[in-house]
């Protein structure tokens, strides 16, 4: 049986960007990330040591965040990299990564990138 742990919204300032003064002035980010992988463990044990830590997930996309990157589309690849090293069980998912206030003059909630494998 497979399940999906979900981290949504979490919201984390970074420094990424293609214009210096994103990387100066930095940003707010908005990720969530959605990770398939073998549920029964933790379903039936009900043991930490049998499933994903969301703890630990969000560490893992802190480290990410914390290397700045200009493209949004280098982070979620990063991200993805990290994930599916520190977690092998893991059988596919989502990385959404949005740049709450892009440079933009324009009226809008954030860009993003997202990606499913």
């Amino acid at each position: 049986m497979k399940g999906t742990i979900e981290v949504n919204g979490l919201r984390l300032f970074a420094r990424h960007g293609v214009y210096e003064e994103e990387r100066v002035n930095g940003n707010t980010f908005e990720l969530s990330v959605h990770l398939v992988y073998p549920i029964e463990k933790g379903m039936m044990n009900d043991d930490l040591d049998g499933t994903l830590n969301y703890a630990e997930v969000v560490e893992v996309a802190r480290e990410v965040m914390a290397y700045p990157s200009q493209l949004l589309e280098h982070v979620v690849w990063r991200l993805h990299s990290a994930l599916t090293d520190r977690f092998p069980d893991i059988e596919g998912g989502m990385i959404r990564l949005t740049k709450l206030n892009p440079p933009i003059p324009a009226e809008m909630d954030g860009v993003a990138v997202r990606i499913e494998w």
